[in-house]
């Protein structure tokens, strides 16, 4: 894959770290192992020295910086905290960087780490809690979300990536974080893959092809997107095929469009919708998927799959830190 390529390169050599705060778990040390063998990152793992030891079964550490939550934790750390909830006490936000995952959101609030990468041993419903009481969002959004990346080796006019999203988070989305989901992707588009971000909101109606309330809450998150960030390509709503396909948007979209055919940013307009269709791209279309990631945060940070591999975390790292370049 081009992009993980491509983040590799932009990563290297740079002495970026990464925190890991599940520490505990095997595959955790292996990725760490990985990326500083490979020159890509000085991990950060934590954990109590007894449960590392246990899982490093005899994987060298050198290289790997390993901290205990419950020992580093202080009021440089707690601070981060409370520069996200001002009503949070010292002691009370001492208490939370001393677990791990808020520990890692902390150090990379704080500057001491440009990522956190967590997920194998912690839902992503507590990652998402941990960064949003440490990091916090980016300014203008207030809904995280999450995208894959999709590798399509058999797309219309050659292979290419695309970006999916909201994949993994959102079930619903009314139309405020619809537009949210949409400003977060076109930046990781840009961020990961280089490219300049045409994005489409999906439907099953093109253009009022279809009248219904759903489709009414896209075109409500496309006027928002649009208002928030006029410079970007946003479009809709489109059915999926208009988005991908020149010859299917000459037929279907009339006025013009820059994302009409040529989409690299797909907006679903709710996570039955999403996930669906990034497992059918994957399953029958042959595309690979990679995350997911999660966006809208000030600072890098990405859920893991509990299932995950080592190829997995270590790609999760290298893509997620290419982001802080």
């Amino acid at each position: 894959m081009d992009f993980l390529d491509t983040a590799r390169r932009a990563i290297t050599g740079r002495g970026f770290k990464v925190v890991l705060p599940e520490g505990g778990d095997g595959r955790v040390l292996a990725a760490a192992r990985r990326l500083v063998d490979a020159k890509l990152a000085q991990p950060i793992v934590i954990g109590g020295a007894d449960e590392i030891a246990a899982a490093a079964s005899g994987l060298a550490l050198d290289g790997i910086r390993v901290i205990d939550a419950k020992t580093a934790a202080d009021e440089r750390l707690a601070a981060a905290v409370i520069a996200q909830r001002a009503t949070m006490t010292v002691a009370m936000a001492k208490k939370l960087v001393a677990k791990p995952l808020y520990l890692g959101g902390a150090m990379v609030a704080l500057g001491d780490a440009q990522a956190m990468v967590a997920g194998v041993a912690n839902p992503t419903k507590r990652v998402i809690e941990a960064a949003l009481m440490t990091i916090g969002l980016v300014a203008g959004i207030a809904t995280p979300s999450s995208f894959f990346l999709m590798s399509c080796p058999a797309a219309i006019g050659g292979a290419r990536t695309v970006v999916f999203a909201d994949c993994a988070v959102n079930v619903d989305p009314d139309a405020a974080a619809l537009a949210d989901i949409a400003i977060a992707s076109a930046e990781s588009a840009r961020a990961v893959l280089g490219v300049e971000p045409r994005v489409a909101f999906l439907s099953f109606s093109t253009h009022g092809s279809a009248a219904h309330a759903r489709v009414d809450k896209v075109t409500a998150a496309l006027a928002a997107a649009r208002a928030l960030r006029p410079v970007l390509a946003f479009d809709g709503e489109f059915q999926a095929d208009a988005a991908l396909s020149p010859l299917v948007a000459k037929k279907k979209v009339t006025a013009e469009s820059a994302v009409a055919g040529h989409a690299n940013v797909l907006v679903f307009p709710d996570l039955d919708a999403g996930n669906i269709a990034y497992k059918l791209t994957q399953y029958l279309g042959g595309a690979t998927a990679t995350g997911p990631f999660l966006q809208g945060f000030a600072e890098p940070v990405s859920d893991l799959s509990r299932g995950a591999s080592v190829d997995d975390i270590v790609a999760t790292a290298v893509i997620t830190l290419a982001r802080a370049v």
